[in-house]
């Protein structure tokens, strides 16, 4: 079995601090370095952090072509569990499909606090892609051109795979479909963070997953920002918002 080294920068976050634990996801192709920011502002404000590597992020692309959303989302309850196993209550939070799996794991878990998804993928895709994802699978193919980097900052990047792997990728449109049922179980404080501009996730995916879930939700436009806002100009509205929103919904 092949062994991949890790990006310098995607590392995995953990910090012990409070009684409050906030679970930080990142997206597709992506890694821990999309998220830094705010992880790390999360815990210079105090709360307990978790930021797992996804499977087959942040080292090679290789390393993710046979990975799947199955994959993500078991990595995501292990670091659900270890972080409630610490703290009283766990907010998650997630850009992306780190916003999918958000979702995903919160639905599963009731007693979350809090949710928070930042361009988040909710819809079900278009089924045109989906075909044509199929069909390049069926011809042999393995990558498609990356959708990563999406930032209106020129002085920020975002360290994802140039390609985007297409195996893993069916796997996430499956994951989509069959999460629409999941959505109503959410019923704690959501906060919905949305660029205008994103040429990644179409920001009506937002739209529908305030309209899905059954918690409270709050809205915040990422007006400065295009898809990987966590990396862009909106980056510290988001820490702001996130650490504001974490500290209402766990008060008391």
């Amino acid at each position: 079995m092949t062994s991949f080294a890790v990006r310098p920068g995607a590392e995995p976050l953990s910090h012990a601090g409070s009684d409050i634990g906030v679970l930080v996801l990142h997206g597709f192709t992506g890694s821990p370095q999309t998220m830094r920011p705010l992880a790390e502002g999360l815990a210079a404000a105090g709360f307990s952090v978790e930021m797992p590597r996804l499977p087959g992020h942040g080292t090679d692309i290789e390393d993710m072509l046979a990975t799947t959303f199955a994959d993500y989302a078991a990595a995501v309850e292990a670091s659900y569990a270890d972080l409630a196993a610490r703290t009283s209550k766990v907010v998650v939070a997630g850009l992306s499909m780190g916003g999918t799996l958000t979702a995903w794991v919160t639905a599963r878990h009731p007693e979350t606090a809090g949710a928070v998804l930042i361009n988040a993928a909710a819809s079900p895709m278009d089924p045109a892609l989906v075909q044509m994802v199929k069909d390049m699978i069926a011809a042999g193919e393995t990558v498609a051109p990356g959708v990563g980097s999406d930032i209106a900052d020129p002085d920020a990047s975002e360290d994802a795979y140039e390609d985007s792997p297409l195996g893993p990728l069916a796997s996430l449109m499956e994951a989509l479909d069959e999460l629409q049922a999941e959505l109503p179980k959410i019923t704690c404080p959501v906060l919905i963070m949305t660029s205008p501009e994103d040429h990644v996730v179409d920001p009506s995916s937002s739209d529908h997953l305030a309209g899905a879930v059954s918690g409270p939700v709050e809205r915040v436009t990422l007006s400065r920002s295009y898809h990987v806002a966590t990396l862009d100009y909106d980056r510290q509205l988001i820490i702001d918002a996130t650490i504001d929103f974490v500290r209402k919904v766990t008060a008391g």
